[in-house]
C-alpha cells in the first residue's frame, strides 16, 4: 500500500477512536508496541486484529492492519470507572506496569522503560512493587517522575531510590494526596526465585471512593485473603516456580471478589528477554502456552461475579521471535 494510503487509513483509525465514546466503558488510544520490519511475516503469524467500537448503540467494526503496516501502533483500551471527582482511567503499559488516572492525578505503579513510555504521562505518585528491573527501573522512573513526587516503594527499594517512601507490609499512608496501603506480598511454595515475606509490596489504592488492587509479584497468601471491597484487582499468574497457576490465580480472585480483575504480569519468559535476549524460555507447567494459560484463566472465572478484562500487556510478536 503506498504511504499515502497508509497514513490516510492511520489518520482515520485514530481519529475514530477519539471519536468512540466507550465499550463497557472503555476509550480507546494509539499504542507503539513493538519496531516491524517486515510486514508480510507479521500478516502470516498475526490475524488481522479486528476492534469493535460501540458508538450510538450500533457495532462499527474495522480491521486494524497498522502494525502489519508499519504505519502506526495498535491501538488499545484505556479503561474507564465511574468514581467521585471523575472517571478513573487505566491504561495497561507493559507486564506489571499499568499507569492509572484520577482528578487530573497520575499514578504509576512499575513502570518500565521496556514498555512504550512514549504515551505514558507524568507521575504524581509512583508506587513501586519489588526492587527487581522490571518493577523497579531508575530509567524509567527518572523519565516519569515529576518534581517531587513521591516514590512508594518497600524497604528494598531504598538503596535506589534513596528519596523514596518506604512502606512496609500492612502499614498506610498519603502520598500526592492518595491514600496508599501496601499489602503483604510473597512466595507460599519453596524454589527460586524466591519472593520472601517483608521485601515486596502490593497496594490498595483508594481514589474516589473506588479501591484498586495492584497484587505485584505474590501468592494468594493471607493477607491477600483478606482484602475486601475491592473494585478492580490486578492478579498475577505463571510465576515460577508453579506459582499462581491459572487456576491458582482464579481461585484467588474468587476469593477476594473484585467487581473487575485484570490478569497481569503472566509472560515471564518475555520479561527475561528483556532482561537478557540470550536467556532460555522456560516455559509453562504442562507445556501450555501463555495464551492457552489466560483462555483457562478465564474459563476458571466463569459463573462468578466478576467480571475478567483483557488487556495487552505485552508487545506484538514476529514469527521468529
Amino acid at each position: 500500500m503506498p504511504s499515502s494510503e497508509c497514513s490516510s487509513l492511520c489518520a482515520f483509525l485514530a481519529r475514530e477512536a477519539r471519536r468512540a465514546a466507550s465499550t463497557r466503558g472503555r476509550v480507546w488510544r494509539a499504542y507503539q508496541p513493538y519496531p516491524v520490519t517486515s510486514p508480510s511475516a507479521l500478516d502470516a503469524y498475526n490475524p488481522p486484529i479486528v476492534f469493535r467500537v460501540q458508538q450510538g448503540g450500533s457495532m462499527r467494526s474495522f480491521v486494524a492492519l497498522l502494525v502489519a503496516l508499519g504505519c502506526a501502533g495498535l491501538v488499545i483500551a484505556a479503561d474507564r470507572f465511574p468514581a467521585a471527582g471523575g472517571d478513573i482511567e487505566i491504561t495497561p503499559i507493559i507486564h506489571a506496569s499499568v499507569q492509572i488516572e484520577h482528578a487530573g492525578k497520575v499514578i504509576q505503579v512499575d513502570p518500565w522503560s521496556h514498555g512504550d513510555l512514549s504515551q505514558a504521562k507524568p507521575a504524581d505518585l509512583i508506587l513501586i512493587t519489588d526492587d527487581i528491573g522490571h518493577h523497579l527501573d531508575m530509567k524509567a522512573i527518572e523519565r516519569l517522575r515529576k518534581v517531587g513526587a513521591p516514590v512508594v516503594m518497600p524497604a528494598s527499594g531504598k538503596a535506589q531510590v534513596p528519596d523514596g517512601i518506604v512502606l512496609a507490609n500492612g502499614v498506610s499512608t498519603t502520598a500526592a494526596g492518595v491514600r496508599v496501603d501496601a499489602i503483604a506480598a510473597y512466595d507460599i511454595k519453596p524454589g527460586a526465585p524466591e519472593h520472601p515475606k517483608g521485601e515486596a509490596n502490593g497496594y490498595v489504592i483508594a481514589l474516589g471512593g473506588k479501591r484498586i488492587y495492584v497484587a505485584g509479584v505474590t501468592e494468594c497468601v493471607a493477607e491477600v485473603k483478606a482484602l475486601k471491597n475491592l473494585d478492580v484487582a490486578f492478579m498475577p499468574m505463571n510465576i515460577p516456580v508453579e506459582r499462581m497457576t491459572p487456576a491458582e490465580a482464579a481461585a484467588c480472585t474468587r476469593a477476594i471478589k473484585p467487581k473487575v480483575v485484570y490478569v497481569y504480569h503472566y509472560d515471564q519468559d518475555f520479561a527475561s528477554r528483556a532482561a537478557n535476549p540470550s536467556a532460555k524460555p522456560q516455559g509453562l507447567p504442562g507445556g501450555i502456552t501463555v495464551a492457552q494459560s489466560l483462555h483457562a484463566f478465564r474459563e476458571a472465572m466463569k459463573g462468578g461475579p466478576t467480571e475478567v478484562r483483557s488487556a495487552q500487556w505485552y508487545p506484538v510478536r514476529g514469527p521468529s521471535e
